[in-house]
């Protein structure tokens, strides 16, 4: 498997990610992962809207939270045909509470646990860890990647005007 070094770190020590990096411009790859009621989802199921995916390492950590009530916030002012992802590795029921507990329902919350399809599909595996690199990623209506962002240290927010700002020029 591909491995990419020196992309992220994490509060200054360098991660290794693993997968084939993705790229703007093309065609962003089919994944299946788990939704909170442990049914298969699959990135195909959402064709025909423009889609931001959010890979977090955990809901349970204090930048992934402020970052999934944020893109909550946002959902509703972008319509219908504009649907968030958040993906983690977090277990679908740990996903549920936290969504519960958190009033987060415009965001899809989904699981990478059982095969890190997602994560190794994208070059976002984090190796040794099995964890997700934080990203923002915007797939349009036609299933094609028009931005992404890894953030260089997992530990900070991304830039959501950017990710937002490309939505509104595609949707």
């Amino acid at each position: 498997m591909q491995e990419q070094e020196n992309v992220i770190t994490m509060k200054g020590n360098p991660l290794t990610l693993l997968g084939a990096p993705v790229e703007v411009g093309q065609a962003a790859p089919d994944f299946t992962v788990v939704a909170n009621d442990l049914s298969p989802v699959s990135l195909s199921d959402y064709k025909g809207k423009t889609i931001i995916i959010a890979s977090v390492p955990s809901l349970d950590t204090g930048v992934c939270d402020t970052e999934t009530r944020k893109f909550n916030e946002e959902a509703g002012k972008l319509g219908n045909d504009v649907v968030i992802l958040t993906i983690s590795m977090d277990l679908p029921f740990a996903q549920a509470r936290w969504c519960g507990a958190a009033g987060v329902e415009q965001v899809k919350t989904l699981s990478d646990y059982q095969q890190g399809d997602f994560g190794t599909k994208y070059g976002l595996l984090i190796k040794g860890l099995r964890l997700l690199a934080r990203a923002v990623l915007v797939v349009d209506a036609n299933g094609v990647i028009q931005y992404i962002q890894i953030v260089p240290e997992v530990a900070q927010e991304p830039d959501y005007e950017a990710a937002l700002n490309v939505v509104n020029e595609v949707k």
